[in-house]
């Protein structure tokens, strides 16, 4: 479809204002653009069939079977949309008095009550605009414990090679030195790796559980004593709560510090570029390192953000709490393991999972002889589910799999369509061991096939220019 811009016909517009009913001035010559702005005119009809045509062209939840893993694509209840535009909210400003945002305060005050019993830690900031931010302040709380301790040595990050890409990035960025360790074959910290890797410059650990592979480390109280031992502390990375919120909590394993996806986990719609939040939680002693958001103020302390970072996502994230309650919130949980093990089942007579016991809420692939067999890769497959009207899987990721197509469905979709979904794979299974070179061209029936993603990454248009 043509861009807005391209769309654009000069002369055209849709703005039917009133006439000025009080003395109209002029800026300063100085202050006047010297050309006029370049933007797109059009009728309103136009621009409504544009953003209607953008609409159809989007896939997300609503349209169909979403199994993005690591990525907690699920639906989420419209109320908790309804909640979030309540005009006291969306009227609020940052800097009002006290008095005036007392229902922000306890908005924020609730929430930050229910994360930390669900999550085990002691108090929390809802600065960080997403996870990766989450990750960064979650991590700058360990660095600050250290250099308040005096204990300048500690330069050192452990981050298993299963990781999200952002761990050691987010290590990095704090100034940490990243050692990686190798996982062992069933997909969990290697023991022996990581009392290797362990000394006194020891900063900390980060790491998810369940792991990216969709697999509840068993030892995960042995690793992280080992790492309190050696004198570091340890990262949760909040990812995969979706798994395990409301029956074990990250602080009971050992945990210091979170953050949590209330984008993923908590019913905020996930993707698009945001709005996000990656709320960071942390046990009692590392609570004065922590970004105060408590108050639409947030005087007097460190922030990482702006005032209580994205309000309204943490309105959403507190009805969805409140609509499920005690009882929903585990059982939410419980569904998501549920459905990635009914699928893992369905599909591993024809594809092999990389890790063929239990799972959590999500699980992974191993398509290795498959291409090997037949020559069709992860990457045909997840562009053949397309043919079907299903988003694909996420692709190669965790890298400890080469071949590797992770699904997550959550808990939020049926028996009926995970048995579709089944059936799709095993169509796919045999196309590719009898017509391959189909599956190597497809998607034959989207409106994209194949972009040139290499050039696309290196070298991005990233401005429409009329030329």
């Amino acid at each position: 479809m043509k861009l807005i811009f391209e769309k654009s016909v000069p002369g055209r517009g849709c703005s039917l204002l009133p006439a000025c009913d009080v003395e109209e001035t002029s800026l300063p010559e100085n202050l006047r653009r010297a050309t006029a702005p370049a933007l797109p005119e059009m009728s309103e009809t136009d621009i409504s069939r544009h953003y209607t045509e953008l609409c159809h062209n989007t896939y997300g939840v609503n349209c169909g079977f979403y199994p993005l893993g690591s990525c907690t694509m699920k639906y989420n209840p419209r109320i908790d949309e309804e909640m979030a535009a309540l005009p006291g909210f969306t009227g609020v400003h940052p800097l009002a008095p006290a008095h005036a945002t007392m229902g922000c305060q306890e908005v924020l005050n609730l929430t930050k009550k229910y994360l930390c019993e669900i999550t085990g830690m002691d108090d929390m900031t809802f600065q960080p605009a997403a996870g990766a931010h989450g990750e960064f302040t979650g991590v700058l709380l360990i660095k600050q414990y250290h250099d308040a301790r005096g204990d300048a040595k500690r330069k050192k990050i452990i981050v298993p090679d299963s990781a999200h890409g952002t761990n050691p990035a987010t290590a990095a960025m704090c100034g940490f030195e990243v050692v990686n360790i190798a996982s062992s074959p069933d997909g969990c910290v290697d023991l022996e790796a990581l009392k290797a890797a362990l000394n006194d410059e020891t900063a900390g650990l980060m790491l998810t559980n369940p792991n990216t592979v969709g697999v509840f480390d068993e030892n995960i109280l042995e690793i992280t004593h080992l790492v309190h031992e050696a004198g570091g502390l340890c990262y949760y990375d909040g990812a995969n709560l979706n798994a395990i919120m409301g029956v074990v909590r990250p602080g009971d394993m050992g945990f210091d510090c979170i953050h949590v996806n209330l984008h993923k986990t908590f019913a905020t719609p996930h993707g698009g570029g945001g709005p996000g939040a990656g709320a960071v939680g942390c046990k009692g002693f590392l609570a004065k390192f922590l970004p105060q958001s408590a108050s639409m103020q947030g005087d007097g302390h460190i922030q990482v953000r702006g005032f209580a970072g994205n309000f309204l996502v943490v309105v959403k994230a507190l009805t969805y709490l409140m609509t499920l309650g005690r009882e929903g919130i585990p059982e939410a949980a419980q569904n998501a393991v549920l459905n990635a093990n009914y699928l893992m089942q369905k599909i591993r007579n024809t594809f092999q999972p990389a890790f063929d016991r239990t799972c959590m809420h999500e699980f992974v692939l191993n398509l290795e002889q498959l291409k090997k067999d037949t020559g069709v890769s992860a990457l045909d497959v997840a562009k053949s589910l397309i043919d079907y009207g299903m988003h694909p899987p996420t692709m190669y990721f965790p890298l400890i799999v080469h071949e590797a197509l992770m699904l997550e469905p959550t808990e939020t979709e049926s028996k009926d369509t995970l048995d579709w979904v089944a059936e799709v794979f095993r169509k796919l299974y045999e196309l590719a061991h009898e017509d391959p070179e189909f599956m190597r061209a497809a998607p034959h029936n989207a409106r994209i096939g194949r972009p040139d993603e290499v050039r696309a990454a290196r070298n991005p248009v990233l401005r429409w220019r009329n030329v």
